[in-house]
């Protein structure tokens, strides 16, 4: 479903833009909602329900395309970042790297479209690599000295196992919980009927093929080279001094939490907006 153009890179016609709005509206939906959600400190580590990172990855499953995965962190950014005014221009470059090419690489190991198990895996791919790499991002931070970490005083290789803890904690709660399990109770609910309404047709993929048939290899090579330059954003935005654009008005804060409801009711007026173009112009 995702097409290129003839020098090789990805298309983006007016079918991608709608996918591309659809998606980033709904991600940045789920992510100005648990953004009020509380989270809980047990020691060093935070635990909270992540976000529901099923939405995007099962959109970004039904459409496959590259774009529909850059919405994801998109998402993100329009819908929690900046209209809830917490922006960070080189600080937001980590996740709109890393989760865009993650979430591709994953979706396209998707081949058996019928086989619960393979959507388990990618849904597991997906969240586990953006959260593996995102840990090194941040352990690297710590070793080059541009963050402080929750190491213990005089030891820091104990940042290695927090992080560590802390991505299995991410694993369980985002990846399982909100991830897995909710996945395979929509995915199959909504493939093939969402698609047609954009004007696509559905992927079916092949029953029985095998993950490998998917293995993408300019995907992994789009991951190992989005790794170092999240890593080099992040670092830059802790360390300070470069050219960056910060917008902290912190409307929350001002505001108080009812504020959420601004990102939230612009991010269903938009999916409305998308929906009933998508289906008046297939009728």
């Amino acid at each position: 479903m995702s097409t290129t153009t003839d020098n090789g890179w990805p298309s983006f016609d007016h079918q991608d833009m709608t996918v591309f709005i659809l998606v980033m509206s709904l991600s940045g939906l789920q992510y100005a909602i648990t953004e009020i959600i509380p989270e809980f400190d047990v020691g060093p580590l935070e635990l909270g329900v992540g976000d529901f990172i099923f939405i995007p990855i099962v959109l970004v499953l039904l459409f496959r395309t590259y774009w529909a995965a850059l919405a994801v962190p998109m998402g993100e950014i329009v819908f929690e970042d900046i209209l809830l005014g917490d922006f960070d221009g080189l600080g937001v470059m980590e996740d709109l790297l890393l989760v865009s090419v993650c979430f591709y690489f994953a979706a396209l190991l998707l081949q058996d479209t019928e086989n619960r198990l393979q959507l388990a895996i990618v849904v597991l791919v997906a969240e586990g690599l953006n959260e593996f790499l995102a840990m090194f991002v941040d352990i690297g931070k710590f070793y080059v000295g541009v963050a402080e970490l929750e190491a213990t005083p005089g030891l820091p290789e104990s940042i290695i196992v927090l992080e560590g803890v802390d991505f299995v904690v991410q694993m369980v709660i985002t990846g399982v919980v909100f991830g897995v399990i909710p996945a395979l109770y929509l995915y199959p609910r909504l493939h093939g009927k969402i698609e047609p309404l954009l004007g696509m047709e559905p992927y079916e993929g092949t029953a029985g093929a095998s993950m490998w048939r998917g293995f993408s290899p300019k995907a992994a090579v789009a991951v190992l080279i989005a790794f170092p330059l999240a890593f080099a954003f992040a670092a830059l935005s802790e360390a300070g001094g470069a050219i960056n654009i910060v917008w902290e008005p912190e409307f929350m804060e001002t505001y108080g939490q009812l504020f959420i409801l601004l990102p939230v009711a612009v991010a269903v007026l938009v999916v409305a907006g998308v929906w009933m173009l998508g289906t008046q112009s297939k009728a």
